[in-house]
């Protein structure tokens, strides 16, 4: 601030959640596509920025909730040897791709993109992060450049457990994950959809945690009223600092009608490779049971409509 009082401090929190999805007696599972697609988008470009934000030396900080359920995914051997068999159709496809456009310069340079983004996600997650993303994130947390906290143990919806033994458990099971992946004890927590109910303070204040957050009509409606609104932390009579949602950050996230989601420039979810390619074409990298998705190659174009596939044959 140079040598300035500052004014206010800015909170940047992620929340990092997939449900878990963990099926041996398959060869491929649908649900497992989105673990690797956050993988893929999410995850490890994060860890990317972040490492290169060390490596030159700029201070910064990040607080990101890690769940149970996705820190168990992540350095599961059965879901690892998946993913590094995906990235390589992946792979496969992207290289196929810059042949095929090759005669179509537009599409040839996204296909470009596409191939050069997976062959990086690919040489990080294998040979940089060695398959290992919760180690890359704890190293990160040791270096004080982000600041991990935890979730319930399932992502349960805490205001409607039958009981405060089973609300218990679950804060405790999380605590107790925390503790084995990251050998620490987490001070902090991302209620499960942000769900809070009177009394839940004394729940989480009881097994060590000091803060969680809310969405931010949590704080607004709270008696008594906050003196600061979502601008500042509130403190339970059991201790624990409570923050709430910056309403504007989530409204430009989520909103379709004013947020990212609804800029003509915004990748369209569904304009994908896996349903605009030919089927023959596409099939081999589809889910075994060939039923069309996302793969994550999208020709779209600025307007919003989508790119003609023609070309060698689509």
């Amino acid at each position: 601030m140079n040598g300035q009082q500052a004014k206010g401090y800015l909170s940047l929190v992620l929340h990092a959640h997939l449900p878990f999805v963990r099926h041996p007696e398959h060869r491929s599972f649908l649900e497992e596509e989105w673990l690797f697609e956050a993988i893929t988008e999410t995850y490890v470009p994060l860890l990317e920025v972040a490492n290169k934000l060390v490596a030159d030396d700029i201070y910064f900080r990040l607080t990101i909730s890690i769940t149970p359920p996705l820190c168990e995914m992540l350095c599961d051997k059965l879901l690892i040897e998946r993913y590094v068999a995906r990235l390589s159709l992946l792979k496969e496809l992207c290289s196929r791709e810059l042949d095929r456009t090759a005669n179509n310069q537009q599409l040839h340079n996204v296909a470009k993109m596409y191939a050069d983004r997976i062959n990086k996600v690919s040489n990080l997650y294998n040979d940089t992060f060695n398959r290992d993303l919760i180690s890359a994130f704890k190293s990160l947390q040791e270096s004080g450049h982000i600041e991990l906290i935890t979730c319930a143990a399932t992502h349960g919806f805490l205001p409607l457990f039958s009981s405060k033994g089973c609300v218990r458990a679950q804060l405790k099971m999380a605590m107790i994950n925390y503790e084995k992946h990251f050998e620490r004890t987490p001070i902090g927590i991302w209620l499960p959809e942000c769900g809070y109910k009177t009394g839940l303070d004394s729940e989480i204040a009881s097994v060590g945690l000091k803060y969680f957050f809310l969405d931010s009509h949590g704080i607004l409606y709270g008696e008594p009223r906050p003196k600061y609104s979502v601008f500042a932390p509130v403190i339970t009579k059991n201790k624990v600092a409570v923050f709430g949602r910056d309403i504007e950050s989530s409204r430009q996230v989520w909103s379709s009608e004013t947020g990212y989601p609804g800029n003509p420039v915004y990748r369209e979810f569904y304009r994908d490779l896996g349903y605009d390619g030919e089927y023959g074409y596409i099939k081999p990298y589809l889910h075994g049971d060939g039923q069309r998705g996302n793969i994550g190659i999208k020709y779209h174009r600025i307007t919003g409509k989508s790119v003609p596939l023609e070309s060698k044959g689509i």
